[in-house]
């Protein structure tokens, strides 16, 4: 029963572009633009034209099965899903070496060399109660280093299961149903590599203090993004991303533009799509909803 809930396990690559968004800093749930919303998805329509957009949240536990009713409704009536990007494709030994290949400092540096000595001893304070020496991280990037230590606390935590778009992926997969991307591997890993850029100590110093109320502020995130409490989760997550400008501003903005005008050219197919992407670019007055209304189009939540 849980194996078809959740289909193929999510690889290592996959698993580390879901936790790109997984703490209160990265961690992307439904944050919406109307106040009150009763669920994660949208139509968006003009005229006789019409699509879905739901924001996902990309790992999830047994226990948050099943998901909101909504996805489901929506899943039978499209004809197309379209993700991130190829969920499948991501999951090949060619892009996991590609991927670690990204991750790694390539002119020899190591992380220590990078980062105050305050801020690199605070990381080895943290590892040490776990048995993990902190040459362990010497070679990764700030934005590696954040999402290996997501990923054992998560692990700890017994969440490490498939989210909203690997599930959808394996079920439009089985059904034979057509599936779309916004955007290439390439890119979506090009964003993991830059995360941290321009104050990697204080990113690092972020994850560790994130580390410690993990459990509790997921449990928070989770309940508030299945009731809509939007207010909740601005406060929670889209905030505190805004903390950090330029990753901001990689992650979300840019993507957000980008996407824009594919969603629109979709809008104008026959087929009936369903958009499913984290939910971070779903919020605030740059997201895609916002766009898509300035450019004349109706945004119902359902």
């Amino acid at each position: 029963m849980l194996n078809r809930l959740y289909g193929t396990p999510p690889t290592f690559l996959y698993q580390l572009k879901c936790l790109l968004k997984t703490s209160r800093l990265l961690f992307t749930l439904v944050l919406i633009t109307p106040a009150y919303a009763e669920s994660p998805l949208w139509k968006v329509s003009k005229g006789n034209d019409h699509l879905y957009i739901g924001g996902t949240v990309h790992v999830l536990g047994y226990r948050d099965y099943p998901l909101p009713k909504e996805f489901d409704e929506v899943y039978k009536q499209s004809e197309m899903l379209v993700f991130e990007t190829d969920i499948n494709e991501m999951q090949s030994p060619k892009n996991q070496a590609l991927m670690a290949s990204k991750m790694i400092y390539q002119d020899g540096s190591k992380l220590e060399q990078h980062l105050k000595s305050s801020t690199y001893k605070a990381l080895e304070q943290y590892l040490k109660p776990l048995g993990i020496p902190v040459i362990t991280f010497e070679d990764y990037r700030p934005g590696m280093v954040s999402i290996m230590l997501t990923m054992m606390e998560l692990r700890r935590l017994g969440i490490m299961g498939a989210g909203v778009d690997q599930f959808y992926n394996n079920k439009a997969v089985n059904d034979k149903k057509n599936i779309g991307k916004l955007e290439t591997i390439e890119e979506q890993i090009s964003f993991l590599e830059k995360m941290g850029e321009g104050d990697p100590d204080e990113f690092i110093l972020y994850t560790l203090r994130e580390m410690k109320n993990m459990e509790e502020m997921f449990k928070s995130l989770k309940q508030a993004w299945r009731i809509g409490d939007n207010r909740k989760l601005a406060e929670l997550a889209l905030d505190p991303l805004k903390e950090f400008p330029e990753t901001y501003q990689m992650l979300v903005v840019k993507r957000n533009k980008a996407w824009v005008p594919q969603i629109e050219a979709m809008l104008k197919t026959k087929e009936i799509e369903m958009v499913l992407v984290g939910a971070l670019h779903l919020v605030g007055e740059e997201s895609v909803l916002k766009q898509l209304e300035a450019l004349g189009y109706k945004i119902k939540n359902l």
